[in-house]
């Protein structure tokens, strides 16, 4: 397979030399010729308006996926509780399903979960897939491998969407291995493509420089993972589902590991993804001191406080505390940003909160672009005076 020249229809116009990503055209005697290092990725014969460059590269045929049915999400569950990302999924699944015309499910693994099915259906499942087994209490890789396999190959979903957590991130990579597919991880945004009916998956690239969208045309399920805090669950009150038992063949000669015991780390002091109110603070805060005066913000407003990385690695707060590609996602309903300039690293992890307010001494600073309010100053003069101001109202309402 390779790309060539019809040198007599060339003109020279050098379009080709431009669009090609290699650097695999040159020109000699004012014609286009293709160097040994083309890819044949055809990016020159788009662009040539002679039609001289000609492949004999057949164009990849798209299968037919018309019995590929269901939007579904893997509910994770740890010790019969379900992580909070399972339920954000469903709502987005359910979104995703009334596009395409069809139905949402859940895929539910453990041991004495079923009391699990009626919450995801409440959370908008139209079936949740139920597959118990004593060598599923415990999260291991081989088996819940095996057990999703299993029903995934035997009911043939259209869509696969797992939870960035610890266990999807383990999870995920083996699964679309075994199943022969994609897998787009860590995505901030998923949508259809109205013209093709194929789901776009829109994740950070490049460390964060450039938002990239994914899709996958030549395979089924379509599977991502998307990070805790990104989508939004809801509820679907007298939503009806139907709890489906599936039977699952495991023996204890399938998995290599075994559980010996489970030690709990200690809860950390702030949960981010679940705050309503965050302040967070860049290098312009300044030091360890200046986050002292954000906390005491956080106080009076019932919030909690957050970082961006470079005051993680400076030491001025701690790693549980950072927003953004390489921390959490969080969608409060306030998020202010004190000496945050915005780089798209940290606005992937606070995107989605209702409300941003950005205080910077930089009016140019991108934090403002996303901002809904923007204040131009000092942050060391002007949360002091905003924690006065909001002091003082608070003492005036109870006076009242």
């Amino acid at each position: 397979m390779t790309v060539w020249v019809e040198t007599d229809l060339c003109d020279g116009c050098r379009r080709c030399l431009k669009a090609c990503p290699y650097g695999a055209i040159d020109m000699k005697a004012k014609k286009a010729v293709v160097l040994d290092h083309c890819t044949s990725c055809g990016a020159c014969i788009q662009v040539c308006k002679n039609e001289a460059m000609l492949t004999d590269v057949v164009p990849r045929e798209i299968p037919d996926f018309t019995d590929r049915q269901g939007v579904w999400v893997f509910a994770e569950q740890r010790k019969g509780q379900l992580t909070r990302v399972s339920l954000e999924l469903l709502g987005k699944a359910r979104s995703l399903g009334e596009e395409l015309g069809q139905q949402t499910a859940a895929l539910l693994v453990g041991n004495g979960v079923s009391g699990l099915g009626e919450t995801l259906i409440s959370h908008g499942a139209d079936k949740v897939f139920l597959m118990e087994h004593a060598l599923l209490d415990v999260y291991r890789s081989e088996p819940y491998t095996i057990a999703m396999e299993t029903v995934i190959r035997d009911h043939r979903p259209n869509i696969l969407l797992v939870g960035a957590t610890h266990i999807g991130r383990d999870l995920a990579p083996r699964l679309a291995h075994r199943l022969g597919v994609g897998l787009t991880a860590d995505c901030t945004e998923l949508t259809i493509d109205p013209g093709e009916k194929i789901l776009l998956q829109t994740r950070p690239a490049f460390g964060g420089n450039v938002m990239a969208t994914i899709a996958n045309r030549y395979s089924r399920p379509q599977m991502a993972t998307v990070r805790p805090g990104v989508m939004k669950a809801e509820e679907f009150p007298g939503h009806k589902g139907e709890l489906v038992n599936i039977e699952i063949s495991l023996t204890s000669e399938m998995v290599r590991t075994e559980v010996l015991d489970s030690i709990k780390e200690e809860k950390r002091a702030v949960e981010l993804s679940s705050a309503k109110v965050i302040i967070a603070g860049g290098r312009g805060v300044g030091n360890a001191q200046g986050f002292e005066v954000l906390r005491e913000l956080a106080a009076v407003m019932d919030g909690e406080v957050a970082g961006t990385r470079v005051a993680v690695e400076e030491g001025w707060i701690s790693s549980d505390h950072q927003v953004g590609q390489t921390g959490v996602t969080v969608r409060p309903e306030i998020y202010i940003a004190c000496g945050i300039s915005g780089a798209i690293q940290h606005r992937a992890g606070m995107m989605n909160s209702r409300y941003v307010v950005a205080i910077n001494n930089d009016p140019r600073a991108p934090i403002f672009q996303v901002a809904d309010w923007g204040i131009v100053g000092d942050v060391t003069e002007i949360v002091p005076e905003l924690i006065e101001q909001l002091k003082q109202g608070r003492e005036n309402v109870i006076g009242l």
